[in-house]
């Protein structure tokens, strides 16, 4: 039975050392966690796996503050792209493997593996630690961490889902955005804005095979076109007319108005094309406007206006997700793991980052109390309204037409889907690579879906057939 720590001053970080370390020196291979958990020369070793985003990297570039405040704890990160980091993480704390102490993961994994035990409740961690507020993260980021009321993974930050687009450009051409545009604006607009002879796309829309790449806005775009994963008899519906109408819809933006290689363009790229200045819109994660507004990065930062998820037949299509941090069961330093697992989910550390490395850099959506900083008001006067917005509106209620018997928007909340996902999301990559059409990629579907249906119309036919004859 787990006891909670004793009560936990955290140290005063303006009193910390104002350096910066080296994230390159820092980020380490996979092969070189052999060490995991061990006792160096520096003190307790813990090795944390987090994803490769912006964010991300600023927490390793921001280490040496860490160091100063808890000289016994010595870090190392293995630090990977999105879909391999995924791969590694769930391979490791499904099998028990013990390699991690503090690990990436998000609010579709959180509630699975919380009542699996393979993760940790934090919730005694968070209320004994003082000044940590756990009541100040967002609620709905904070509800999707939690399982029966307790945190299980807490927000490194959170995010919807928004169109971003260049507000100067449409100025220059005399177009307007809509406050609520739907994929026929979209597409419209696109089309007047794209001039691929300059390298310039009209948007920029993920194509990387991957259900936390592709699949995630696409999935969006089939919940507001009224179609869905499965009905409430667990059939597979990813044949549907109207699944197929959102697929057909996002191949074909993408193909004619979207950026060259995009089947092989994730978050990273869409990112890296839209703040250099060679994409009039994107329609991706709100968390995007740590890099887009920062001017240190950004060639557009200032120019970009933002408005809701595109819609269909729905009021609202926004995603929602939070990069996360847990702690493996299997973890031997746990104090040690949720001595970093605070500092880098903390109030202070938001601070941190606006005062060492921007404001516009850092982590949205996790806490309340960021969009009550003035620094941080100021610079996300364009956007932090919108984000809020987004996150609130997240709903299955406002984002689906269909009722659907798994938790999620944007994925499945069961365990296969971490494969079927994936397995669908090769076949959307592939049709948008023009390697077959969206009707064979949408039959290939069906069948990887059906055969996940038919284990849970089964244990619903056995489940009804025991409660009838009770």
């Amino acid at each position: 039975m787990f006891e909670p720590p004793g009560a936990r001053r955290r140290p005063d970080r303006r009193t910390a050392p104002r350096l910066v370390a080296g994230a390159a020196a820092l980020t380490l291979g996979l092969a070189a966690c052999t060490g995991a958990g061990a006792v160096g020369g520096d003190g307790e070793q813990i090795v944390v796996a987090i994803v490769s985003n912006p964010q991300m990297q600023d927490a390793i570039s921001l280490q040496d503050h860490f160091r100063a405040e808890h000289p016994g704890v010595d870090v190392r990160f293995v630090s990977l792209p999105e879909n391999e980091a995924r791969a590694k993480i769930t391979a490791s704390v499904a099998t028990g493997g013990g390699e991690f102490d503090v690990v990436m993961i998000s609010n579709y994994e959180t509630p699975m593996w919380a009542q699996n035990g393979w993760i940790e409740n934090l919730q005694p961690y968070a209320d004994a630690t003082e000044g940590y507020e756990p009541d100040d993260f967002v609620p709905s980021v904070r509800d999707a961490l939690s399982v029966d009321g307790d945190l299980y993974s807490v927000p490194f930050y959170g995010e919807s889902s928004f169109l971003a687009y260049r507000e100067d450009l449409f100025d220059e051409r005399g177009l307007e955005m809509p406050e609520r545009p739907t994929w026929d604006d979209v597409r419209e607009l696109a089309a007047e804005l794209h001039d691929p002879a300059a390298d310039f796309s009209g948007v920029c829309l993920r194509g990387l095979a991957g259900w936390g790449e592709v699949m995630a806005p696409m999935g969006t775009v089939i919940n507001t076109y009224g179609g869905r994963w499965f009905d409430e008899g667990w059939n597979a519906r990813l044949d549907s007319p109207e699944v197929r109408a959102a697929v057909e819809t996002y191949v074909d933006t993408v193909q004619r108005y979207g950026q060259p290689g995009a089947a092989t363009s994730g978050f990273g790229d869409c990112l890296t094309r839209f703040a250099q200045g060679n994409a009039a819109m994107w329609y991706d994660a709100t968390s995007m406007v740590s890099s887009v507004e920062d001017p240190a990065s950004s060639n557009v930062a200032g120019d970009v206006g933002y408005v809701p998820a595109p819609v269909s037949e729905t009021q609202a299509a926004g995603w929602l997700y939070s990069w996360s941090l847990a702690i493996p069961s299997t973890s031997e330093h746990k104090d040690a793991a949720w001595d970093f697992v605070s500092w880098m989910t903390d109030q202070d550390y938001i601070r941190l980052v606006g005062e060492e490395l921007s404001w516009e850099r850092v982590p949205p959506g996790s806490r309340l109390s960021t969009y009550e900083i003035p620094e941080y008001a100021q610079v996300s006067a364009a956007y932090a309204e919108a984000t809020l917005t987004a996150m609130g509106e997240a709903t299955q209620e406002n984002t689906m037409t269909e009722a659907v018997p798994y938790p999620g928007i944007q994925f499945v909340g069961i365990p296969e889907f971490q494969d079927l996902g994936t397995r669908v999301g090769q076949q959307m990559s592939a049709a948008i690579a023009g390697q077959q059409t969206v009707d064979e990629a949408l039959d290939q579907a069906q069948s990887y879906a059906e055969t996940v249906a038919e284990t849970y119309r089964a244990e619903a036919d056995a489940a009804s057939t025991t409660a009838g004859g009770s």
